[in-house]
């Protein structure tokens, strides 16, 4: 059963798309779909089973390599961690592909785009479910190599291609980083199997474990885009939107946070890292919060909330609450789903109108998409008895309950941010439905709520964004819960949940509530109903000055390019020139052919078919011989002599031997 749970999307993918003119359009959407929805109901029974029931599967197939101390083998792990995941994994990723059914129901490629999401959602599972890093790592670069396909899926797009290779070399970045703490991790334990590694971490040296926690870490920042290795998620939003759903709400983005969950008997025991990730994490979340204030396309203020809402689940984790990062990495699943397909309906039924400022008063025209979209953003704000509220406000209080610095530094960005999210959420809601119609009115008369390919999948993510949180609180973050058992590790030091639970002041609770609510309050009150307060602010010097600088993303496009990248392309430039042309060119295969070719070719040259030539050529070699037999009777036999005896006699050799190698035939 837990094997299908992994074969399925792949044998949908793969008759989509090796089989697609066979099977046709409609053959596709009906085999990778009732893969997907079966992979979904196999994985609720195995939640049942492993969650529930406390117990976790191990499943060996066989050998993989199996060199000196390196044993690896292809092997799966089915636990709490692994199941809790696997499960926002595969139901998102089905009621995308249903969503999909009807939104590219135009397009020309669409078997190749249903295989894409399906060989995602089968690289996502590996990743989760392999039982040592290589296996993986292995999912890891596949989903790496699909979501490059799947954001170049409009490959005629000059930006698609350009989206496409920014998101690929940037996680190369992250991979370098990951492969480095692979390597580590082999020479600071001998093994890479999750259990050998978690058992001995206790054992070894602190710098060491750091070492590879800040490797480990720099792999998921740039999967789940954290500073400075987040440029490339925005960008990737010209990606079809579901696929935007897919990456930034379940899957790609998740990983890195995955990676770090699963590794947290390795995290640990480094408090260094641990305060690395949480001050990466407080400012990331900070940052695209801002960012996503001054943003007019709505996908792309979506895709900063993704970046943001990451960077408390990463914040989370560095404050070692790693059950409270993985809810809200499930909750913040199903409702940024939710938002990418409302805003995805939206955008096609309005002419493919993405820019919020050309849209306005659809909430006459859409308004189920409408009420889905306020589901989403409501669950986004953390509002109480949302999903969003028993994880997101969590995580600040815990931040709280640390007495650090650390924790004070996150608490005070996360609480700030909070307000921040109300203001652009809103602000989303406002432009798009609320405000005066700005859009053509040709665009308004066709606009329409979509059929029930698009209905059903908001339907259900919509009651997930409201009841998952508080169906599900008890189960993974409740005070005394067992649920995750082994399969996460909290170092007695760092438990703080029943601090942050019961002796928080009613006020520190209360302030990201109270800042959510003011917060969307102010932005519908200035873009619903004073919005020259708004062109006032902008028309100002300071005013354009801020706006210009959150607009640019804090300007870190403009450093990569003018900094990072020039240098980086002259420093290839000059590896290219003076090693791989120059220095390995000549030492290497190609100097070493060229050398022999040459050799063989003067050799050739000796044969003259002169007689008297071949003859001086016998008389040499006598004498040569005779004098090899009777050197070291004639000299002294010490060591340097002999070399010194052996560089006379080539010497002598090449000199009587080069006139004929440079005479003519």
């Amino acid at each position: 059963m837990y094997l299908s749970i992994l074969i399925l999307p792949l044998l949908g993918s793969m008759l989509s798309g090796l089989m697609g003119r066979v099977i046709g359009v409609s053959g596709a959407h009906l085999i990778t779909c009732t893969c997907l929805i079966l992979s979904s109901i196999l994985a609720s029974f195995g939640f049942y089973e492993v969650g529930l029931c406390g117990s976790p599967v191990y499943i060996h197939l066989t050998s993989w390599l199996d060199s000196e101390f390196l044993h690896i083998s292809w092997e799966f792990i089915f636990d709490q961690v692994t199941i809790s995941l696997g499960l926002a994994v595969l139901y998102c990723s089905t009621l995308i592909h249903i969503f999909s059914v009807d939104y590219l129901s135009a397009d020309p490629h669409q078997q190749r785009f249903m295989s894409y999401l399906s060989l995602f959602t089968f690289g996502m599972l590996v990743l989760i479910t392999g039982a040592n890093y290589f296996v993986m790592f292995v999912g890891w670069e596949a989903i790496g190599v699909v979501s490059y396909l799947l954001i170049n899926f409009y490959f005629t797009r000059i930006q698609a291609n350009k989206a496409a290779i920014l998101a690929f070399t940037m996680n190369r970045v992250g991979d370098m980083g990951l492969s480095l703490a692979f390597f580590g991790m082999f020479a600071l334990f001998g093994s890479l199997n999750f259990s050998t590694v978690f058992s001995l971490s206790p054992l070894m040296n602190e710098t060491a474990i750091t070492v590879i926690s800040l490797l480990l870490f720099t792999g998921a920042m740039a999967k789940s885009s954290q500073i400075p290795l987040h440029s490339w998620l925005p960008g990737s939003m010209e990606a079809p939107t579901p696929v935007s759903a897919l990456l930034h709400a379940a899957t790609l983005v998740t990983s890195g946070i995955y990676l770090m969950v699963r590794s947290s008997p390795i995290l640990e025991y480094s408090s260094t890292a641990l305060l690395v990730i949480t001050l990466i994490g407080a400012t990331t979340a900070f940052f695209a919060a801002t960012c996503g204030l001054v943003q007019n396309d709505a996908k792309k203020i979506i895709a900063f909330s993704t970046i943001s809402q990451l960077g408390y689940m990463v914040l989370s984790i560095g404050l070692s609450q790693y059950n409270v990062a993985l809810f809200h990495t499930c909750n913040h699943s199903f409702f940024k789903a939710l938002l990418f397909l409302a805003a995805g309906a939206v955008i096609h039924s309005f002419a493919d109108q993405q820019d919020v400022r050309k849209m306005g008063g659809l909430i006459h025209f859409l308004p189920f998409t409408y009420t889905a979209m306020l589901v989403g953003s409501l669950s986004l704000l953390a509002l109480p008895m949302l999903s969003g509220f028993y994880s997101k406000d969590l995580i600040i209080e815990l931040a709280f309950a640390q007495y650090s610095f650390s924790g004070t530094y996150a608490f005070i960005l996360a609480t700030v941010t909070a307000g921040i999210t109300a203001i652009y959420s809103a602000r989303l809601i406002s432009l798009v439905f609320l405000t005066a119609p700005q859009g053509p009115k040709s665009s308004y008369l066709n606009s329409h709520e979509a059929n029930l390919a698009v209905v059903i999948p908001l339907f259900i993510l919509a009651l997930f964004s409201v009841f998952f949180g508080y169906v599900f609180s008890d189960l993974f973050v409740g005070v005394g819960t067992d649920f995750f058992a082994n399969s996460l590790f909290i170092h007695p030091n760092n438990v703080s949940l029943v601090e942050a639970e019961f002796s928080l002041p009613l006020s520190v609770k209360l302030l990201p509530a109270i800042l959510s609510l003011l917060g969307s309050g102010l932005a519908i009150y200035l873009y619903h109903n004073s919005p020259n307060i708004i062109l006032a602010l902008t028309n100002t010097t300071l005013g354009r000055t801020i706006y210009t600088f959150l607009n640019g993303k804090y300007l870190f496009d403009v450093i990569y390019n003018n900094y990072v990248i020039g240098f980086g392309l002259k420093l290839g430039y000059i590896i290219s020139n003076v090693l791989d042309r120059g220095l390995i060119e000549l030492v290497g295969p190609y100097g070493l052919s060229n050398s022999l070719v040459s050799t063989g070719n003067n050799i050739g040259k000796l044969d003259t078919g002169v007689i008297t030539t071949y003859a001086l050529y016998i008389t040499l070699a006598l004498l040569s011989l005779l004098f090899l037999v009777f050197a070291p009777i004639l000299l002294d036999p010490s060591l340097l002599s002999e070399i010194r005896l052996v560089i006379i006699y080539m010497a002598a050799l090449v000199s009587v031997l080069s006139p004929f190698s440079t005479s003519p035939r």
